[in-house]
This record gives C-alpha cells, structure tokens and sequence, in this order.
C-alpha cells in the first residue's frame, strides 16, 4: 500500500487536533478532580473526537487538495490478443504535488442500450437445467474490472504526464459500456 503525500495542510490538521486534544486533557484533569474513572473516561471521549475529527479533516483535504484532470482518453480494441487499449493525459490541476494515481477501468457487457432479446434469453431448453448452469454464468463474467496505476513517480503541479493501460476485452462482448475513474493521492 502506498502512503499519501501530506501537504503543509495535512501537518497543520494533525497539528492543530493534537493541540486539541492536549487541551481536552488538561481539561478533564482538573474537572475530574480526584475521581479516577471520571478521568479515564473524558480522556478517552476527548481521544475518540479528536481522531474523529483529525481523520475527517485529513479525508476532506485529500479530497479537495489533490485535483487531476483526464485529457485526450481514447480507447482502442486490439483483435489479436482481446484487449483494450486506453491512452491518454493526467493533469494536475492542484497548487500540490500528487503521490501516484490509480485508474479504475471498468468495462461492461450491454451496458447501455443493446440488441434487444436474443434466442434463449429466457427459456434455455436442456434438461433439468432450465436457466442455465451456475458454471457457464461463473465462465463468461459480464464485467471486467482492471486497477492500473498510471502514475507512480509523483506529478507536480501543471505537470501533464502521458499514461496508457491495458485491459482483457472478452470476445463475447457486445454493446460494451466504458467506465474510468481516477484516484489520486
């Protein structure tokens, strides 16, 4: 697994929760007074919100600081070996420097529109097994999803860096739908 790349902001969220916490504590001590149990148990509240709210604060701002942008994506089908190509531009468009980034790609079997019903949609004739075996529905997947990490080195702010991924295109595939997302931390 790879570490997120924390930003002045993030050392400033944990900064500013820890001092929190601190407080929280020096408050509960002198609250408490003599009472033990009182105490442990107002550290331990104060602990359970400040880490609450250090992580929020750490989620919202990775969200918010780390910002890409796809550019040129195009998508070419390679009959030889059943695969899709897709290629394209990542961009960072943030004032912060991106760790790696990973792409999501999914690609499913009809997936909008589509042909219609075709023969044996509903009806497969072929003994006690009326709708079809478990074993050929296991065999042939209706979507495949690939993760590709695209960016590993880092990306700087206004860098555009070139990225292409290869995914398994089955050949019993019709009508497929396209779907990419892209993490960045």
């Amino acid at each position: 697994m790879r570490l997120p790349y924390f930003t002045i902001l993030h050392w400033l969220d944990i900064a500013f929760f820890l001092i929190l916490f601190i407080f929280l504590v020096i408050l509960s001590v002198k609250a408490a007074q003599n009472s033990v149990k009182l105490l442990l148990s107002m550290i331990f509240a104060s602990f359970i919100v400040t880490a609450f709210g250090a992580v929020l604060g750490l989620v919202i701002l990775e969200k918010y600081t780390k910002k890409v942008e796809l550019l040129n994506v195009e998508q070419r089908r390679v009959l030889i070996n059943e695969t899709l190509v897709l290629k394209g531009r990542v961009k960072n468009i943030g004032k912060f420097k991106i760790n790696y980034c990973k792409l999501e790609i999914k690609l499913v079997n009809n997936g909008w529109g589509g042909g219609g019903f075709t023969k044996g949609t509903f009806f497969k004739p072929g003994g006690l097994s009326l709708f079809g075996s478990k074993d050929e529905k296991k065999q042939r997947p209706n979507v495949v999803k690939a993760v590709r990490y695209i960016i590993t080195d880092g990306l700087n702010p206004g860098e555009i860096k070139n990225f292409s991924a290869i995914i398994p295109y089955p050949p019993y595939f019709k009508n497929t739908y396209l779907n990419y997302k892209l993490y960045c931390h």
